[in-house]
């Protein structure tokens, strides 16, 4: 354009500088890089001074010598690792073969079957907990139906192998979603030169695909890793306390804020978390996964003969019935008055819905405020960071990428510990309210824990829209933040919702963080109502009423988003 434009005479704009000038950019850098450090960086740093200081502020080793001198301790830090370990297998069980069947072989509903498998992810882990100890607990409707039929039982749901059993269940998807990722990026050519070789079957898949997808599985295996390290809700709800999260749950509340124990728990809990993000990373390095798409040619989906058609479908089956188990579960329980040594409930009824709305209606308002306002903070500063890293050359712009991930390896429970102990003695500004009795550490919360998923998700919007088209803009006139406002954020609509709704579904089911943070009941969100319900059979009827309102707010959220998404491209389109 520049050049049509000098060949007729007219004045050339000079091309803009990718290095923005003034003092905005240094602004915005400044606000962010404040917004993280109070946030983020301090109050963990904070836990992890806590504790390696006596109370005369020395530096000593000796709380961690306490920790692994306790018999308690130590069977809990190798429970953790343990369950954790355990669940990335079981998960890799489940999520392997249904993404190597639904990318790799001609399926009728394959698109169905990997939406399903995604679906446990919009369920609260502790809450799936609950319905599967009705469908397969000792005297639930499986076991029943075992000990009827064929006079056993199976007791997959006692303490850790219960744990997980309901980790493996929620958090396979992880795998199963960039697993496919994964495999859809392989070139059919690999493939082709593997069978002409000789390789079949389960040796092609074992020499040849799953290699070549080996980053999309190692980045799901170490999410799941992490997920079920740090959880809090599911061994609570379960009443297993021998784990590392529960331990410092009870420490903190029991024992208060200066116990040095908690604080070694949560160094502990920070340390291997980060260890196997660095783990998945570090195994990939070295090695070549690259291939050539040639005309994006990808695996060719073949036929499966009758009995493999058959097989495949009975596995996929029995996984998603399993898989799905919870959902169901939570749904019966709802709408049951009685179910107890029953297979099915004995009898319905609406009051446990009536007894939420009436009861609890407070925390589906609390759950939709935290979660808006925690996702519309990360899309702004997920924006506002992708812009600087890919549109200025500041200096350190970078850090603030790699701050604003860091979130990724803090459990929650541990960044809610570091808020109380930085925040015990601030008051609200204008007020005489502390901070730690107030909503506003919740919120801010949830948004740190999941600034990472937004940001991820605005780096690849922008790095899609060329800067041309601000080139563009400007050189008919428009300043830098009308081109941002009209051209920028438009053209980023879709990255930036989904970074919004990724953000706002997890958030939704945040439990670690939100059981340490809540001070009062009025401020509690759906997933701590949900938590209190579970506490006692009488109120799990409710609780069921509430985790089911908690998937349908999620649900709907998702599904306007896409169509907001939609709309956006279309309009842009258009214009």
């Amino acid at each position: 354009m520049s050049a049509d434009l000098a060949a007729r005479g007219a004045v050339v704009p000079a091309r803009p500088s990718t290095a923005l000038s003034g003092i905005g950019p240094w602004i915005a850098f400044a606000l962010i890089g404040v917004f993280l450090l109070a946030f983020l960086i301090v109050p963990v740093c904070l836990v992890i001074y806590t504790a390696f200081v006596t109370e005369t502020g020395s530096l000593t080793f000796g709380h961690f010598a306490n920790f692994f001198g306790q018999t308690v301790f130590m069977e809990s830090f190798i429970n953790s690792v343990l369950v954790a370990l355990a669940s990335v297998f079981f998960a890799s069980v489940i999520a392997v073969p249904l993404a190597y069947l639904t990318v790799r072989f001609e399926f009728r509903g394959a698109l169905l079957i990997q939406t399903l498998g995604v679906l446990p992810l919009i369920m609260p882990p502790f809450v799936g907990a609950v319905a599967l100890q009705l469908i397969f607990g000792r005297s639930g409707s499986v076991n029943l139906l075992l000990d009827d039929w064929f006079g056993f039982t199976v007791p997959v749901m006692e303490g850790l192998t219960g744990v997980i059993f309901v980790e493996s269940i929620h958090y396979f998807p992880f795998i199963l979603l960039n697993l496919v990722a994964a495999m859809r990026n392989i070139d059919g050519a690999m493939e082709e030169s593997a069978l002409n070789l000789g390789a079949r079957g389960f040796r092609l898949f074992r020499r040849v695909i799953f290699p070549l997808a080996m980053p999309g599985y190692l980045a799901g295996a170490a999410l799941v890793f992490v997920k079920v390290f740090d959880d809090l809700g599911t061994p609570l709800v379960m009443g297993v306390t021998n784990m590392l999260a529960p331990q410092a749950y009870l420490r903190i509340t029991s024992v208060g804020l200066d116990d040095p124990l908690g604080y070694v728990i949560s160094v502990i809990m920070i340390v291997f978390s980060i260890v196997a993000l660095w783990m998945s990373a570090r195994l990939m390095k070295g090695k070549d996964y690259a291939t050539l798409q040639k005309g994006g040619s990808a695996l060719q989906k073949r036929r499966l003969s009758a009995w493999e058609a058959l097989l495949a479908y009975g596995w996929i089956t029995l996984v998603l019935l399993v898989v799905l188990a919870p959902h169901l579960g939570i749904l019966l329980m709802s709408f049951a008055k009685v179910w107890s040594f029953s297979v099915l409930p004995d009898s319905y009824t609406l009051e446990h819905y009536a007894t939420v709305f009436t009861d609890s209606g407070n925390m589906i308002g609390n759950t939709l405020l935290y979660c808006l306002l925690s996702a519309t903070i990360d899309v702004v500063i997920g924006t506002a960071i992708a812009y600087l890293i890919l549109r200025t050359r500041l200096p350190a712009r970078q850090w603030l990428d790699y701050m604003a991930s860091v979130a990724l390896a803090i459990p929650g429970l541990v960044l809610a510990i570091g808020y109380l102990r930085m925040f015990r003695d601030v008051t609200l500004p204008f007020t005489d309210t502390p901070v730690i009795a107030s909503w506003v550490l919740i919120m801010l919360a949830y948004a740190v824990r999941r600034l990472p998923y937004a940001l991820r998700s605005c780096m690849a919007a922008l790095q899609q829209v060329h800067i041309s088209l601000e080139e563009a803009a400007q050189s008919l006139g428009a300043g830098r933040m009308s081109v941002i406002r009209r051209v920028m954020v438009p053209l980023m609509a879709g990255g930036i919702m989904a970074g919004f709704v990724t953000s706002f579904i997890t958030a939704a089911v945040e439990l670690s963080a939100t059981i340490m943070l809540v001070s009062r009941e009025s401020q509690a969100p759906m997933s701590y109502g949900i938590y209190l319900y579970m506490q006692s059979v009488a109120g799990r009827g409710p609780g069921a009423a509430l985790g089911v309102l908690a998937v349908v707010v999620v649900g709907l959220g998702t599904y306007f988003s896409h169509r907001f998404v939609e709309r956006s491209r279309a309009t842009v389109q258009s214009v």
